[in-house]
C-alpha cells in the first residue's frame, strides 16, 4: 500500500540536501559557538551565516533576526513582551489565530495586563480592515497581531495594507507567518511589520528550530535569562545544526519557489476539480481570490455519522490529511476556525484540511479521491 503525505500544513519532509547539511555540522562542527577556541569560532561563523542567509532572504537586517525554539516560543514572547516592554494596553487579533496566539491573550487579559479585542471577519474568514481600521480610531496603545496564512483554511491577509493600517495609528503589528515563510516572498526592509515568526519544519526544514524577526525600532526585552546568546535575548547554547539546517531549507525553498509553487498550485487545481466531479455538494471552506496555493479546506457532504471516523479510516488506507490544527488533532471538538465561519449543522459534517508539498502527485489526489468513495 502506497501512503499518501498530505498534511504538509501540520509538517513537512525533511529535504535530503537539509540532512547532508545537519549531518556534516553533528559530525564535523560541534563546537560551542560562545567558546574562543578555534571549534567554537567555527562554530560562531556558522551561526552567524546562517543568520545572514536567513536575513538576506526576508529582506532584513541579520541583527534582527532571533533564533527561537519555533513559532510557538516566539509567538509567546512577542504577545508578552508587547505588554510588559512596549506597554500596549490592548492588543487587538482574530478567533481564527493559531492557539499559540489565542492562549497567551487569554492568559494576558485573564491576568488583567491587557484588554483584548477581536476583529471583525468576513463569512469566508477575511480579516475585516473596515472594523480593524474603526477598532484603531481610539488610539489606544495597541499591538495588532494578526496572522498572515491561516493554517487550517489558507485564507491570506494582505500584510502590506494591514501594517499600513496598523501603522497610521501608531500601533505595532505582529503577524504569525508559520505559515507563509519559505513559500511567498517577504522584503522586510519595506513591509510595514515589526515582527514576523517561522518555524524551519513548515519549510522542509527541522522541527524545533525556529525564528522571529523583531523590527530594530522595536525595543523588546528576553523572556528567558541566562547567557548572551541571540545578543542577550535568547539564552541558552545554539541548536546549530537545526540553525544551520534551517538556513539551507529556506534557501532552497526561495530558490524554487517559482517552479514548486506552480506545480503544488496545479495539484490544488487539479484535487477541486476531482472533488467536484466525484462529490457534487462539496464546499471549500474559506476560499477567496487569494486562498494560499498549498492549503485548501473541503466540506464534503457526507452524512454526520461519517464525520468521527472519517481520518481513520483514511489513515487505514495509509491517506494523511486532517480536520484542523496538528496542535488539537486529538480533541473530539471542532475546530474553533470552521466554528467562526460554518453554520452548526455544516460543522456536523466532516471537513478535511488537505495541504501539499512538492512531493505529491497527481497519483496521490487519485488514491485520496478512491479512498473518500469507499467511505461515503
Amino acid at each position: 500500500m502506497k501512503k499518501v503525505y498530505l498534511d504538509n500544513a501540520s509538517t513537512t519532509a525533511l529535504r535530503p540536501e537539509v540532512i547532508g547539511t545537519m549531518t556534516r555540522v553533528l559530525e564535523e562542527d560541534y563546537g560551542n559557538p560562545s567558546s574562543t577556541h578555534s571549534f567554537g569560532r567555527t562554530a560562531k561563523v556558522i551561526l552567524e551565516t546562517s543568520r545572514k542567509t536567513i536575513a538576506k532572504l526576508v529582506g532584513a537586517a541579520s541583527q534582527e533576526i532571533i533564533f527561537t525554539s519555533g513559532g510557538t516560543e516566539a509567538n509567546n514572547w512577542i504577545l508578552n513582551s508587547a505588554v510588559k516592554d512596549l506597554k500596549v494596553t490592548r492588543i487587538i487579533s482574530s478567533r481564527i489565530e493559531h492557539h499559540a496566539v489565542l492562549h497567551p491573550l487569554e492568559v494576558l487579559e485573564r491576568e488583567g495586563k491587557v484588554k483584548v479585542a477581536y476583529v471583525d471577519l468576513k463569512p469566508n474568514g477575511e480579516i475585516n480592515l473596515t472594523h480593524l481600521t474603526a477598532l484603531l480610531s481610539d488610539n489606544i496603545p495597541t499591538l495588532v497581531s494578526l496572522m498572515h496564512v491561516n493554517n487550517e483554511t489558507g485564507t491570506v491577509l494582505d500584510l502590506a495594507l494591514t501594517g499600513r493600517i496598523c501603522h497610521q495609528y501608531n500601533a505595532y503589528f505582529h503577524s504569525d507567518t508559520v505559515q507563509s515563510v519559505g513559500k511567498f516572498p517577504f522584503d522586510l526592509h519595506n513591509l510595514p511589520v515589526d515582527f514576523i515568526v517561522a518555524s524551519a519544519h513548515k519549510f522542509h526544514g527541522p522541527k524545533g528550530i525556529g525564528f522571529v524577526y523583531i523590527n530594530k525600532k522595536a525595543n523588546i526585552q528576553p523572556m528567558l535569562f541566562g547567557g548572551e546568546q541571540e545578543k542577550g535575548l535568547r539564552p541558552g547554547t545554539e541548536a546549530l545544526h537545526n540553525i544551520a539546517g534551517m538556513a539551507k531549507a529556506l534557501e532552497l525553498s526561495y530558490s524554487a519557489l517559482a517552479i514548486e509553487k506552480e506545480a503544488i498550485g496545479d495539484l490544488k487545481e487539479y484535487l477541486k476539480a476531482q472533488v467536484g466531479l466525484h462529490f457534487p455538494g462539496s464546499t471549500i471552506n474559506g476560499e477567496h481570490a487569494d486562498s494560499f496555493y498549498n492549503i485548501i479546506n473541503i466540506l464534503f457532504p457526507f452524512s454526520a455519522e461519517k464525520t468521527a471516523m472519517i481520518l481513520f479510516h483514511l489513515d487505514m488506507k495509509g491517506i494523511a490529511v486532517s480536520r484542523g490544527s496538528a496542535c488539537q488533532s486529538g480533541s473530539i471538538r471542532p475546530s474553533h476556525v470552521l466554528k467562526e465561519i460554518l453554520s452548526e449543522e455544516d460543522l456536523k459534517k466532516p471537513s478535511l484540511r488537505i495541504s501539499f508539498s512538492h512531493y505529491n502527485t497527481r497519483e496521490d489526489i487519485d488514491l485520496l479521491i478512491t479512498a473518500l468513495q469507499s467511505i461515503a
